[in-house]
């Protein structure tokens, strides 16, 4: 299997950022980590390994990048406001930086963005503020909802980064189109500590007559890789 390291100094964020991509070909998956993850958690927790003949078989590949949650909604040194400005400059990075290479890899595909646990806010916050990037969302085991992290501020940078607060408003036919065309995966489990969340998103998507798929695993799994790993098995 092809397994290339990338690192450079980012503009946007104004720091070195490292990546790893796997695959030859195929279509693209923009990979988020999970909260505070590094760009190798994916590969370390056996998540690659599960899809390994399609990377190998030129049908995958999977840019995995690094996180700056630690500087963004984690940072408590901070106040809530930065803590966001920190996470749109992260989004900057993703679309000025790493959509390009993704781009130029893949022939210019739409993506596919996934994630597990903080990694499938990302992917479904990406995924809904730019729907026309993205044909597939993954998310497994999600929370949607980053008004926790905040500390009871809330501004406008904050409400369109928010998930569940957007979508119910959103109303641009452009944009619900595109939503209505992306095929939208929202894995969760009866033991998932974020089953409620997931419960609330897929109301939230229904609502707005937004195909997906809630895909809940009756089988007593928990908030956890092995979970993760059956699921991405289940999903190519």
């Amino acid at each position: 299997m092809h397994r290339e390291y990338l690192k450079w100094f980012s503009p946007a964020l104004h720091r070195d950022m490292e990546l790893l991509v796997f695959g030859h070909s195929g279509a693209p998956l923009l990979v988020f980590p999970t909260s505070k993850g590094r760009f190798f958690e994916y590969e370390d927790r056996g998540m690659i390994a599960a899809n390994a003949p399609l990377y190998e078989a030129g049908h995958l590949q999977a840019f995995c990048v690094d996180s700056v949650d630690a500087e963004s909604w984690y940072n408590r040194d901070t106040h809530p406001a930065n803590r966001v400005l920190r996470h749109i400059q992260y989004e900057n990075y993703l679309l000025n930086e790493v959509l390009p290479l993704i781009a130029h890899r893949s022939g210019g595909q739409r993506l596919t963005a996934m994630g597990c646990s903080f990694g499938g806010y990302h992917a479904a916050n990406f995924s809904f503020r730019h729907p026309h990037l993205v044909a597939r969302c993954i998310s497994m085991s999600g929370a949607f909802d980053i008004r926790s992290f905040l500390r009871g501020h809330y501004d406008q940078n904050a409400y369109f980064h928010n998930p569940v607060d957007f979508l119910p408003q959103l109303s641009d036919h452009t944009s619900l189109s595109q939503l209505r065309d992306m095929q939208i995966i929202l894995g969760t489990s009866d033991w998932d500590i974020c089953l409620p969340d997931n419960l609330r998103l897929a109301g939230i998507l229904q609502d707005k007559a937004i195909p997906h798929w809630l895909d809940i695993w009756r089988d007593n799994s928990k908030h956890d890789w092995p979970l993760w790993q059956r699921m991405v098995r289940n999903y190519f």
